[in-house]
């Protein structure tokens, strides 16, 4: 298969760094605006397998250019165009991925090109991230193996393997993603019932083999379309893990109103700032990752009944950084999990055509067989009422 990945920056090297070790691809075309960064990057892998094209993504013909030479697009672009390259990759007949977020309804706008992608027989799969994308996935499979799905719990969390005061705390992905999902209300379901309640709530202790301290709490954007793909839940919710007492700390910032869109405060000069990005530029320097090591934390769990018994399933990853290309580990789950789907789309196991979201559209068994393969390791737990069978 050919792919075209849209956008050279830390995503989109990565997808094509894991792209360029599969023998399912044939050839890739890294395609971005500044196409001397992303040769430097080719340069350095050291392969004929990826090819550079530059790309405006505001340019119609160059997207439609660079588009077209592929089985399957991969869009790691800013979200913002999720919605624009959906509506190409149908107009010429190619699949597409994309990294999504869910954020701001573009991933809803994208899910109404259904109709339109099933005439032209284009298979999209959009929030292909690691929450929301393997998230949902995970959950989807669990929910496969169940007569009756009652509630789903989604844990996940990118954190330095050793504590950083005062926060504890490194970035390992965009700062505005984090102050968006600290700050917007966390939806949940309830007793059957749609809630918001405040994020970076809900606080309760977790535990991972080789971690001690951590905690989880309420945050918003990581269900994505999971309520709509299973609306009969009774119970549906999203944590994000981190150290004990970031929750508490970082909840004063957001009540102070220092992480809020549009928040201004003008200084003595007459100058007016958003205090968001005082804080965000601030934050930038002080929680930089660096050189240190990371990881991702992740437990899916699906609650139901099978056979006529209490059932679940559990999914437990726990991914570290690269020491070989220095990939942070958020960075390899995200990148890995949809490079895996891509090829799935492309090697004909995904065969149904339209807009779907990950949870239907991913196969889970060949998902995980596959991540495997490419490095991440996803345990699979089934807790029944009588015993617990390990997979």
């Amino acid at each position: 298969m050919n792919v075209t990945i849209l956008g050279a920056g830390l995503m989109g090297k990565e997808i094509a760094r894991d792209m360029v070790n599969s023998s399912k691809v044939e050839h890739v075309y890294l395609a971005d605006l500044n196409v001397e960064q992303a040769q430097k990057f080719v340069d350095h892998l050291n392969t004929d397998k990826v090819e550079v094209l530059k790309v405006d993504a505001n340019d119609e013909e160059q997207l439609r250019d660079v588009m077209s030479k592929a089985d399957v697009v991969v869009n790691a672009l800013f979200y913002s165009f999720n919605l624009r390259v959906a509506k190409m990759a149908i107009e010429i007949g190619v699949h597409s991925v994309d990294l999504g977020g869910h954020i701001d309804g573009i991933t809803d706008e994208v899910l109404k090109l259904n109709d339109q992608a099933k005439e032209k027989g284009v298979t999209i799969i959009p929030d292909l991230g690691v929450a929301p994308g393997m998230t949902n996935i995970l959950a989807g499979y669990g929910a496969s193996k169940l007569d009756h799905v009652s509630g789903m719990k989604l844990y996940v969390g990118g954190i330095p393997t050793v504590k950083q005061p005062p926060l504890n705390y490194n970035v390992v992905f965009s700062l505005d993603g984090v102050f968006d999902h600290y700050t917007n209300p966390s939806v949940i379901i309830r007793d059957g019932i749609f809630r918001e309640l405040p994020s970076l709530t809900e606080v309760e202790n977790l535990y991972f083999p080789g971690y001690t301290g951590l905690e989880a709490f309420l945050t918003s954007g990581g269900l994505s379309t999971l309520p709509q793909s299973f609306p009969k839940l009774q119970s549906l919710e999203y944590k994000t893990i981190r150290y004990a007492g970031h929750a508490e700390r970082f909840k004063l910032l957001v009540d102070l109103g220092l992480t809020k869109k549009e928040n201004l405060v003008t200084l003595n000069d007459g100058q007016t700032v958003e205090m968001r990005d005082v804080l965000k530029n601030y934050l930038n320097d002080k929680l930089q990752l660096g050189d240190k090591e990371d990881v991702v934390l992740l437990r899916v769990e699906v609650h139901g009944e099978a056979n006529e018994e209490r059932a679940s399933f559990q999914y437990e990853m726990v991914t570290y950084r690269d020491k070989n290309s220095s990939v942070t580990a958020m960075a390899l789950a995200t990148a890995t999990t949809i490079s895996v789907v891509a090829q799935l789309v492309g090697d004909g196991t995904i065969t149904e055509r339209g807009v779907i979201p990950p949870e239907k559209a991913v196969p889970g068994e060949a998902y995980m067989n596959e991540m495997n393969h490419h490095g991440v390791t996803i345990t699979e737990t089934m807790l029944l009422s009588t015993n617990i069978i390990k997979g």
